[in-house]
């Protein structure tokens, strides 16, 4: 689509804003209920384009993070918007205004139109997950999905033009230049999830607008180990997070930071939690590839550069098999023991089935090295020491934190998702969704009886001078 083409869609949607208004909480509804019946109706659909655009990963995968974990926040949104909606009052100040029958109050309002960039690693869900904050907002989408899964794209484009008009709900498929162009559009607001170096263009673009913006991004998210935690759980729920979609989540543990007498126990527990897994990875269906080969070069990279360097590199192989040759890009997970920070593996996200694990003397020097680095859009903490879990909390910034697993904040519709910083800005997720995608609008009421106010205008008098006296002290 051109350029003027999308701003020709971006005014028809604007337009329709306009001349409808708001949507009724009956109206949102019904909008949801379209969502998640297409999700429902399109399943085999959707499990075959990811697949094709993999090269492979598993259906119930799919069905697991990008079918059913999008039903979860839509259905969180249409059961609670018509709370969410309501007047929200707030006490005037000063408090003797109240008395006089002032009122104040916050109106949740649509934004309008909301421009979504969604990424590639969970197409479907990181589509429809933002969009139940935008329709329970009551706001119209227009929609880029990624090139680099061009079926799923082009499914959804088509699911969309099934159950919306394009006054609604739009897709915009193409590559860069597309996605460069639709960055630039005067959309009341736009999210945007993706690598925080094209992050940085988006903002830009959005900057000529001044388009408030969603940065849904990354970065190193990293696992503490304390030393009470319970080694094989911890890593069996470590390696679960790092596997599944190979790694390719924004939310996957980065590197592991481990005491050193725990390092050999939590080797051999990643060791045990893969065999139990995937007793084999190449021809797995459970186990996803890497979804183009220039990821699939650059994670290699890494492992080969931190080879080259003096790195230990374990690969869990349960079967021993050959990956050397295949037919899909898999890469099987592969621990880096003490990894050095001029490793390219410990300087870039990972977006991929590689774990390094460092080791640390003393907890004080595991939260140093963290606040050393960006803040990341994930923490993990494992361990029963709460005293040491609440140093960790307080002693270190991320977006997020799971406190004895990994990745499972994002599931919790009643916290808000987000980064901070490198790993993003704005949240969503529940009614922190809502809030994000609505214009909270101020309403002051004023009191009806005009002389406590005769008294504020000039000429100035007793009473005034008065009131300011009485202001005037801590």
């Amino acid at each position: 689509m051109t350029p003027a083409a999308m701003n020709a869609l971006l005014a028809k949607q604007k337009a329709a804003h306009l001349r409808d208004g708001a949507p009724s909480a009956a109206q949102r509804i019904a909008s949801l209920d379209r969502c998640i019946k297409l999700l429902i109706d399109n399943r085999g659909a959707i499990e075959d384009a990811l697949n094709a655009d993999f090269g492979s990963r598993s259906k119930e995968a799919t069905a697991f993070t990008d079918i059913a974990g999008s039903i979860g926040p839509l259905k969180h949104a249409r059961d609670h918007l018509a709370k969410w909606m309501r007047p929200e009052k707030r006490k005037p100040t000063p408090a003797i205004l109240g008395l006089f029958g002032a009122k104040a109050e916050v109106r949740y309002q649509p934004k309008g139109v909301v421009g979504v960039i969604s990424p590639w690693n969970f197409p479907v869900n990181l589509t429809f997950a933002p969009l139940a904050g935008i329709l329970a907002a009551g706001n119209r989408a227009m929609i880029k999905p990624s090139e680099f899964t061009p079926a799923t794209s082009d499914l959804m484009k088509t699911m969309f033009a099934s159950a919306f008009s394009e006054e609604e709900i739009a897709v915009v498929v193409g590559g860069p230049e597309v996605g460069q162009a639709f960055a630039g559009l005067a959309f009341d607001h736009m999210i945007f999830t993706g690598a925080t170096g094209i992050a940085r263009h988006v903002m830009r673009a959005a900057a000529e607008n001044l388009v408030p913006l969603t940065l849904e991004l990354g970065g190193k998210s990293p696992v503490i180990l304390g030393k009470s935690a319970d080694m094989a759980t911890a890593s069996a729920r470590i390696m679960n997070g790092k596997t599944l979609n190979a790694g390719q989540i924004c939310l996957a543990p980065d590197y592991v930071l481990t005491p050193r007498d725990s390092l050999e126990p939590f080797i051999a527990g990643a060791q045990a939690a893969v065999s139990k897994m995937f007793p084999t990875i190449r021809d797995n269906p459970d186990y996803t590839a890497i979804v183009a080969q220039r990821h699939y070069d650059r994670i290699m990279g890494y492992v080969e550069d931190a080879r080259a360097k003096g790195a230990r590199i374990v690969e869990l192989k349960p079967d021993g098999e050959d990956l050397s040759q295949q037919e899909h890009r898999k890469i099987a997970p592969t621990l880096i023991i003490d990894p050095t920070d001029d490793m390219t593996v410990m300087q870039e996200e990972i977006f991929g089935p590689v774990l390094p694990v460092k080791t640390y003397a003393g907890i004080d020097e595991a939260i140093a090295y963290v606040n050393k680095g960006e803040r990341p859009l994930g923490l993990y903490y494992f361990g029963a020491d709460e005293a040491e879990r609440e140093k960790v909390l307080t002693g270190t910034t991320a977006g997020g934190v799971t406190v004895n697993d990994v990745v499972f904040h994002v599931a919790q519709e009643n916290l808000p998702f987000g980064g901070v910083g490198p790993s993003g800005m704005g949240s969503y997720h529940g009614q922190d969704g809502f809030k994000e995608f609505s214009h909270k609008k101020a309403i002051y009421t004023q009191i009806k009886m005009d002389g406590p106010l005769a008294q504020m205008r000039p000429p100035f008098g007793p009473a005034i001078r008065k009131y300011l006296d009485g202001q005037m002290k801590a």
